[in-house]
């Protein structure tokens, strides 16, 4: 028997060794290695840094070199009265974000994929799309030049009307409304991408056959197209919970700043932590401030994932 003929019947006689695969994939290699070359950067080796929550740390000895402190460094976070506040301001706006935004994005996905004009829908999703790429430097500068009570908007158009003017800047408990409503509105428009290319997935012929059954439009949302998106939309949940205590700092330190009259209600643990780092410069405080909300975070995730596994493993992470 030939050694072609051989190479021909067992597949494994013709294996190629590891030296080989890299050679020909090499560009798909290079391509990978940006991404994992960013994260290990990025990502892993920073976490040497955690060994700061533990030590004393002094500038001129370094992170090695510093004292070990033990537990002391969380002390400060719960010894200070705000513990309670701020984590439960972070979960609680966290768990608005994550419930209204996938309810407003699941919609908005809905509704554009049911627009037949194609030019009026690659503009309504190009308007929904662009607040997102808004900083919130420029949106915090937006919502003073509209709540604002001297020259804001509103207080401009009530007094156009013969009303009186409302400082929404000394109303604390109005701010959670706000805030939800600006996190919406600036990432809705990202968030619904992924539901729409998911609706865009799902096979015509199952509408068509829904159409000769006679379904109408809340029939095929709820029967099929919200059917298609469920494994996405858990998925998605679940992810989200990984940052179920971590704060978008941007958005809650540019919109409210140092305003005392607001912070009960708007003050988070990363705007805590930035706040005393400021007036103290214990970085022992702030990492062990970060340690904490990342091991929060990973028992979150832990939790939802295992209740997914109980209610339907396919949909679960791991």
């Amino acid at each position: 028997m030939s050694a072609r003929f051989a190479t021909q019947i067992n597949p494994a006689a013709r294996k190629k060794t590891f030296f080989q695969q890299v050679a020909q994939n090499r560009t798909f290699l290079i391509m990978v290695a940006i991404p994992i070359l960013y994260v290990i950067v990025f990502s892993y080796i920073p976490m040497g840094g955690i060994i700061l929550a533990f030590k004393d740390y002094k500038y001129r000895l370094g992170i090695f070199g510093s004292p070990w402190v033990g537990l002391n460094n969380f002390r400060y976070f719960f010894i200070s009265g705000a513990a309670g506040r701020v984590i439960r301001n972070t979960l609680l706006y966290n768990m608005a974000f994550i419930t209204a935004g996938m309810i407003i994005e699941v919609f908005f996905a809905i509704v554009l994929s049911e627009i037949r004009n194609r030019y009026f829908k690659k503009i309504a999703q190009s308007m929904m799309l662009l607040p997102f790429f808004i900083s919130w430097v420029v949106v915090s500068s937006i919502v003073y030049s509209v709540l604002s009570y001297e020259y804001g908007l509103i207080n401009n158009l009530l007094a156009g009307v013969g009303g009186e003017p409302v400082n929404l800047y000394a109303l604390p408990k109005a701010w959670p409304f706000i805030l939800v409503f600006l996190r919406i509105w600036k990432g809705a428009g990202y968030g619904c991408i992924i539901y729409l290319a998911n609706i865009t997935s799902i096979d015509p012929e199952i509408y068509e056959a829904a159409d000769i059954d006679g379904a109408n439009i809340w029939q095929k949302t709820s029967a099929i197209t919200l059917q298609h998106l469920r494994p996405t939309m858990v998925i998605l949940f679940l992810l989200a919970m990984g940052g179920m205590f971590r704060g978008d700092f941007g958005m809650f330190y540019q919109i409210i700043r140092n305003n005392g009259t607001l912070l009960p209600y708007t003050d988070i643990i990363d705007t805590f932590v930035f706040r005393a780092l400021l007036s103290s410069s214990d970085v022992g405080m702030s990492a062990a401030s970060g340690l904490f909300q990342s091991v929060l975070c990973f028992i979150t995730v832990m939790l939802a994932n295992f209740v997914v596994t109980k209610i339907d493993p396919d949909y679960a992470l791991f």
